[in-house]
């Protein structure tokens, strides 16, 4: 059984306040820069203008919700929404304006409410923990981190050879991934895919130690499979599961979600707007720039995002009913589903930020919620979500222990 916050509380801004807000911020194509954030690089001036007054934009969308994942005394309390660091690097979706552009919106996510921050070793590889360290040293008491271990990533030259979840390499993980975060501690870690040729009792074991050893205080898994969820909660009690989750992708309804709701697993969705298509901003014409790594999901073909405009179009309408964008309320829609949800949609703009986290605001009554999820299940979704490769590492169960 999960024990949990309440949902977020309302607040004194408003949607309509947000919405101006955040369509002024669109309409100017306001992205992270120095020029824009440079004042969030100090916890004193955060947000502030030149006379010190705190930037009525970026004031009046502040997130105030939280919530538990996994249950009981160990449950971890994480802002209702969290940031994924996966695309800051620029290696992802595309060159980013800046490393220090990247350093400073985390620093004024945090000044907007953010307190869960989600990176891995192999984001960059290295470079999105690097940025977390830098960015949250100076308020690392007052947030939560997540990172992930399970590759076998060269230290020098960022090479990956494959999984690699053997004990002690988990542990010479673990200290690299603290040395780049600039902590003591790991608030939450997952593995980051299981390995077919460890058992996860081993891995429980490991990471049982290191808990034991202050390095790790929570622990958590990413795109297992269902016996492995199983096996890993029953030698150490785990936090939370780790899939990709979004009106486009659903798979973990399932059986994924209900597992989680049985044994008191939070859960925490990547790609809670399907890598920027129920946003509304790609569609059938998108051009990915070079190096985009969408261009390998079926799902992101040209026939398949026109067959699956139904869906965007559905998010519009209901943007338009809430007087909130498609966006809101995708990641409303995720909130809603269980108080023990957390999506962690990634940004590298100060206006998607901001757009984000607004989704806070979007409410749907049970009438409308019942009304949105038929809806939303009788669209037919085209394309798988992942190459070959990619959907091999998923739901990967790991084999016995001997």
């Amino acid at each position: 059984m999960h024990e949990q916050d309440s949902t977020p509380t309302s607040t004194d801004r408003g949607r309509r306040g947000f919405l101006m807000g955040a369509a002024g911020l669109a309409a100017a194509s306001v992205v992270a820069t120095p020029a824009t954030l440079a004042q969030a690089a100090s916890p004193a001036t955060a947000s502030r203008g030149p006379a010190g007054r705190r930037d009525p934009v970026t004031a009046a969308i502040t997130q105030t919700g939280h919530r538990r994942l996994g249950s009981g005394p160990g449950s971890l309390k994480v802002s209702s929404i969290g940031l994924g660091t996966q695309t800051m690097p620029g290696n992802l979706y595309g060159p980013v304006t800046s490393r220090k552009d990247m350093v400073a919106l985390v620093r004024t996510a945090f000044d907007q409410g953010v307190t869960f921050f989600d990176t891995a070793e192999a984001y960059g590889p290295f470079e999105s923990e690097r940025i977390l360290g830098e960015a949250l040293r100076p308020v690392r008491d007052d947030v939560v981190i997540a990172s992930k271990f399970g590759w076998n990533i060269d230290p020098d030259t960022g090479a990956n050879t494959g999984l690699n979840s053997r004990p002690d390499h988990i542990r010479q993980t673990v200290d690299g991934i603290l040395k780049r975060l600039r902590t003591d501690h790991i608030d939450l870690l997952y593995q980051h895919r299981v390995d077919p040729t460890v058992p996860i009792e081993d891995v429980a074991d490991t990471v049982k130690d290191l808990i034991v050893q202050g390095k790790v205080r929570h622990w958590g898994l990413s795109e297992p499979g269902l016996g492995t969820i199983r096996r890993a909660h029953a030698v150490l009690p785990l936090t939370a599961i780790q899939n990709e989750y979004s009106t486009l992708w659903r798979g973990p309804e399932e059986q994924v979600l209900p597992l989680c709701e049985e044994l008191g697993i939070g859960f925490v969705c990547f790609s809670p707007l399907g890598t920027g298509f129920t946003t509304g901003t790609i569609n059938p014409y998108t051009r990915f720039t070079e190096g985009d790594r969408r261009t390998a999901s079926p799902r992101n073909s040209r026939d398949n995002m026109a067959a699956n405009m139904p869906l965007v179009q559905l998010l519009q309408d209901w943007a338009v009913r809430k007087g909130a964008t498609p966006a809101q309320i995708d990641l409303a829609w995720l909130q809603a589903q269980k108080p023990w949800i957390v999506p962690i949609p990634s940004a590298t703009r100060l206006s998607h930020l901001l757009e984000n986290i607004g989704a806070e605001e979007v409410r749907f009554s049970p009438a409308e919620l019942q009304e949105l999820n038929a809806a939303v299940a009788s669209i037919t979704i085209h394309g798988a979500r992942l190459s070959p490769g990619g959907l091999a590492l998923t739901g990967v169960e790991a084999p016995p222990r001997p």
